[in-house]
């Protein structure tokens, strides 16, 4: 590996580990966020949905659109506008703001986020890659373990403005670097930038999003419900447009494949209910419960350790074994573990009242992850991997948002109940979809490639 190939790889994983690190960080700050910019449930919900509707809605564009203009130019846009957002988050005085804000991060996010590996197939030779990867994932994981605890400390000892602040002098650095480092590529075909479905897509999660999280607040008044029933209505456009479109963002034909679409369905709920309960677990630790923001963040170390170390593991058995039992029995552990949190009141013991629960989430999870990429990728041709992973990452956040929205829709007071029955409930219901519906493939026949 040369020189600029190191320094190329360290733009990909400061980058992409950033905005990974993102979302977890800004969860720890919520609670002094609504203090400060007298924010209520339903605004704290904005503060994560309106971020992650952006990415999400956009990320698969994102990646078309490095394919098509280059794929270097679009990762610096995107590093360059996240790093603005993000010094603008932090000076943001009000909460209406704040939510304008993360809203364009994530449109930043979803420039920057499929570029990462993208850069690394093309900066980097058929015998490198395998290396690079691992040392990219391997550094992003590192990142999201150190980075709540970074994180809860700032937003203690300082503000939660920090967190956003932070951002900055990083990505300013990964921008130096990427700019002489990594070598400039794109797609040789003729491709159109697919903006109808964009806008299609960010149209109808939007209005899903605003029905969900605002029916509640109005007591489920008249533009609210109209709102949701729009967005699903522009959804199901959505869906109908990219099916009939030549030059797709979303390849629907991949879901042919009983294996990718058993694969994204379990997604859909393991993803849903990672992603709701971790939002009203991080408030309730701090606002019922009595954490601190660093021991909230500390808190969730016991899940980070335990994917790092048997992820390597869990996937080397998944290739002997087959994906299906792991996808069964690791989600209907992390529901387990969900449902032991249940109880969580105030002035409860780490040792005793949370680390178990996170124990077994965190063992499910670790079980899970690897097997349920593996599936994804599996289940497609070789030269559709690239879209059927960007497929993949955006129904988990899709998942999330949807979770996130739905979680006020029996009032904040019982949000945190509400969203361990859900939750729980849905990471089971992701194991028993797995068991079935996902197949193995012979040990005899070659997996489709």
């Amino acid at each position: 590996m040369t020189r600029k190939q190191r320094f190329a790889l360290f733009a990909t994983i400061l980058g992409s580990g950033i905005v990974f690190l993102d979302g977890a960080v800004v969860n720890l700050a919520l609670p002094k966020m609504g203090t400060d910019l007298h924010l209520g449930f339903a605004g704290l919900q904005w503060v994560v949905d309106g971020y992650a509707l952006t990415l999400s809605a956009l990320i698969l564009l994102g990646g078309s659109l490095g394919d098509i203009l280059g794929r270097k130019r679009v990762y610096l846009w995107g590093v360059t506008g996240f790093a603005i957002t993000s010094f603008l988050c932090g000076i943001a005085p009000t909460g209406a703001l704040l939510i304008a804000l993360r809203m364009a991060q994530g449109i930043f996010g979803a420039l920057l986020v499929p570029g990462a590996l993208a850069l690394i197939n093309t900066n980097f030779t058929a015998e490198q890659r395998g290396r690079a990867i691992a040392q990219w994932t391997a550094w992003t994981a590192a990142i999201s373990a150190i980075g709540p605890l970074v994180g809860g400390y700032l937003i203690d000892v300082g503000s939660w403005r920090w967190i956003f602040f932070i951002n900055v002098p990083l990505l300013a650095i990964c921008y130096w670097l990427g700019l002489g480092a990594i070598k400039e590529s794109k797609d040789e075909r003729v491709r159109r930038v697919d903006t109808t479905g964009a806008v299609l897509a960010m149209l109808g999660l939007g209005g899903i999003t605003y029905g969900l999280i605002e029916a509640p607040v109005s007591q489920h008044r008249l533009w609210p419900l109209l709102a949701l029933g729009a967005g699903i209505i522009t959804f199901l456009a959505f869906v109908w447009f990219e099916h009939r479109n030549k030059d797709p963002m979303v390849d629907l034909s991949l879901f042919r494949s009983r294996n990718f679409t058993a694969a994204n369905v379990a997604t859909l709920a393991m993803y849903g209910a990672l992603g709701g309960f971790f939002f009203a677990l991080i408030i309730h630790l701090q606002t019922v419960v009595g954490f601190s923001s660093l021991q909230s963040g500390i808190s969730f170390l016991p899940v980070t350790l335990l994917l790092l170390a048997l992820s390597g593991r869990v996937g080397a058995l998944c290739t002997r074994f087959g994906s299906r039992w792991f996808m069964t029995i690791g989600p209907i552990l992390a529901g387990c573990g969900i449902f032991l949190l249940l109880p969580l009141t105030h002035g409860a013991n780490y040792a005793i009242n949370v680390l178990p629960g996170l124990l077994l989430f965190g063992l499910g999870l670790a079980l899970t992850v690897t097997p349920l990429t593996t599936t994804v990728l599996g289940a497609v041709h070789q030269s559709a991997s690239g879209i059927a992973s960007a497929i993949n990452n955006a129904v988990s956040r899709v998942a999330g948002l949807l979770v996130v929205a739905l979680l006020g829709i029996f009032g904040a007071s019982h949000a945190y109940r509400f969203s361990a029955l859900l939750c729980g409930t849905l990471a089971i219901i992701a194991g028993v979809l797995s068991f079935a519906l996902v197949r193995n493939p012979k040990k005899s026949a070659t997996i489709k490639q």
